[in-house]
């Protein structure tokens, strides 16, 4: 186990100022099976009428609406957290296990992804695998066959389309190995989160053995531990979205993400 102190931040510059924003935020950690949340306090400029909620994963949301001009927008997230308390999340939630087990627009297989799902049952008896080895088999798979490359990919970039680049982010490493993980009819879900040091959020995949969530990190080929923190779980990116908003002005907009996770 680790105790992890966490800050979060993000920042959206507007060219010119902008009104009637209304957002909708995902960016507060939440305590389960495999961690504790100790701590957590968020702070939002303009500080709006804001408001806490969940949505239909259990995933903690912030929503609200600044009404007055503003050219800035800023989330900052801190807090403590008990990390690797298990290795493994009970199913809790009333979502039904199935919907992890088909593919999404951003996660759905064609030629690439097709061709590679037919390499790794070539290359592998997964017959006499245990689900793990087998979900490990995929994990390396994917850490093989994409090179991280921040830039090269967009939140919009597909599974397959990452796959034919041979390059993405962390998004994309969690997107293909869903994709093949669902072409096996293995449950499996996107999670957003954060990861000891100093970068931008972190995004990996969780398989349901039957009974439990168990985390794999394909971006750096590591079964998830002690050094992660979670925030939020989906089909995909779609479902995680930290950010999400719509305001009023002709503004043009930019954003920038930090996150740094230390050990207390």
């Amino acid at each position: 186990m680790k105790n992890l102190r966490f800050h979060y931040h993000m920042e959206i510059l507007f060219s010119q100022p902008v009104h009637s924003h209304t957002y909708t935020l995902k960016c507060l950690p939440i305590t389960t099976d495999t961690q504790q949340i100790k701590a957590c306090e968020y702070r939002i400029y303009p500080a709006g009428k804001v408001q806490e909620s969940y949505d239909s994963f259990g995933n903690r949301m912030l929503y609200g609406t600044e009404k007055g001009e503003h050219t800035r927008f800023q989330v900052d997230v801190t807090g403590q957290a008990v990390t690797g308390i298990c290795g493994m999340e009970r199913q809790k939630e009333k979502t039904d296990i199935s919907i992890y087990k088909y593919q999404t627009p951003l996660t759905r297989p064609q030629e690439q992804i097709g061709q590679l799902f037919l390499n790794c049952r070539r290359q592998a008896d997964f017959a006499g695998m245990s689900l793990e080895e087998k979900v490990r088999f995929y994990m390396e798979t994917v850490q093989r066959h994409l090179t991280y490359d921040k830039g090269s990919t967009s939140i919009d970039t597909t599974a397959e389309e990452a796959l034919a680049l041979g390059r993405g982010v962390c998004q994309d490493y969690a997107h293909v190995m869903l994709s093949l993980c669902r072409e096996d009819r293995i449950p499996a879900r996107y999670v957003v989160g954060m990861l000891m040091g100093e970068g931008e959020s972190h995004a990996w995949v969780e398989i349901f053995d039957g009974a439990e969530w168990r985390g794999y990190d394909p971006t750096n080929n590591l079964v998830v531990g002690d050094s992660h923190i979670k925030i939020s779980h989906g089909r995909d990116y779609s479902d995680c979205s930290i950010n999400r908003g719509v305001f009023t002005g002709p503004a043009k907009q930019s954003q920038s993400i930090w996150a740094e996770v230390s050990e207390i």
